[in-house]
């Protein structure tokens, strides 16, 4: 199952912004309430084209696609140290397969800030230097370890690699860098995803604003440049009030999301981007009986999607007859004027699945 673990300082309206993404109705406290559970929801992913798929095979099941989301506690200065909640927050940040950092940017006095100062360039790097500090604690005993075997005996190739690797990460981090930020080619990653470490993992940072921040903001002008510098990407929330649109009818939250001056909802925006964050795509499988959304790496092939289906269906896989969903749409929503056409096809294992491909596997066990 894939995991958004939502991180921040305390305060800064994660659950907020939980509660907008899953309408889970996480209670939300104006204080930091020394939580250790994190709140967990599964999310359907928005998708119209899923959607459109129901309304014209008018299935007896559907499934769309999803992706869970776990409300961190709030990580406080020096968890990386043992600090606060530290490291019972730590290991759930590790199990998540990408991060939400929420960024206060909201002024209310009713609701302190734990650094007593509206900042969020400041918040944004103690986040970040507690992701550090953790990988790098892990980075520095796993070097005491090998180097600690290398003093007793000779070490493999793969470990006399792993050792040189190593060394150049820790010199890296002692520079307060995230691994993100290291030049790792593939072979390396694989030899480090046994550590799941959190500055390795994919990391989307959430301003959370109030009402009265719709235009240009000065506030996030510092933090905006240093996202731009290191690559990351950002998107605008404004929590409270969009927790609170949630519970509109559809045409009252329109006129309110018009006065925002944003297009859609705020979960759409979040879930979306959380899912291109994570690398997904979606392809469909349809008919009378099922119309289901699958989630599957973008880059990943034909036999990858019969796997993610059913391992039978890998094991024996034949062919892949596949149609674009636009394609689909463009010739009447009829997979017998596709064929005709020539847009639906035939695909072997090695073909490179779309984001909106339309599959159907042919398989011999």
């Amino acid at each position: 199952m894939l995991k958004c673990g939502i991180i921040g300082l305390p305060l800064s309206g994660k659950s907020t912004v939980f509660n907008v993404i899953t309408r889970a109705g996480a209670e939300v406290k104006p204080y930091a309430s020394g939580k250790t559970e994190p709140n967990r929801a599964l999310v359907n992913v928005p998708d119209e084209r899923f959607d459109r798929l129901v309304e014209i095979f008018k299935p007896k099941s559907e499934k769309p696609a999803d992706v869970e989301f776990v409300d961190l506690a709030g990580l406080s200065r020096d968890a990386g140290k043992g600090a606060g909640l530290g490291n019972s927050f730590l290991s759930f940040v590790s199990e998540s397969d990408a991060l939400l950092h929420v960024v206060r940017v909201f002024g209310n006095a009713s609701v302190p800030h734990p650094e007593n100062s509206i900042d969020p360039l400041r918040d944004f790097r103690i986040v970040e230097a507690e992701l550090i500090y953790r990988d790098l604690g892990v980075i520095t005993n796993r070097l005491s370890r090998l180097e600690e075997k290398k003093a007793k005996k000779k070490l493999t190739p793969q470990e006399t690699a792993e050792l040189e690797l190593i060394r150049e990460l820790e010199a890296h981090m002692l520079e307060e860098k995230p691994l993100r930020e290291y030049p790792l080619n593939d072979e390396q990653k694989r030899a480090l995803s046994g550590y799941a470490f959190l500055t390795l993992k994919p990391e989307l940072v959430v301003l959370n604003l109030d009402d009265t921040q719709t235009g240009e903001v000065p506030e996030i002008s510092p933090l905006m440049a240093e996202l731009g510098a290191r690559g990351m990407k950002s998107v605008r929330v404004y929590g409270a009030t969009e927790m609170e649109l949630e519970q509109l009818d559809p045409s009252d939250r329109a006129e309110f999301m018009k006065d925002l001056a944003i297009t859609e909802p705020g979960r759409d925006r979040l879930i979306h981007e959380a899912y291109k964050l994570l690398g997904l795509i979606s392809f469909f499988t349809s008919g009378s009986d099922e119309v289901r959304a699958w989630t599957l790496r973008d880059g990943s092939s034909a036999v990858d999607a019969a796997g993610t289906i059913h391992s039978d269906l890998a094991r024996g896989f034949i062919r892949a007859q596949v149609v674009a969903y636009d394609d689909f749409m463009a010739n009447g929503a009829s997979l017998a004027q596709c064929r005709e056409k020539g847009v639906l096809r035939l695909e072997g294992k090695e073909y490179t699945v779309k984001d909106g491909d339309m599959i159907e596997i042919r398989f011999n066990v």
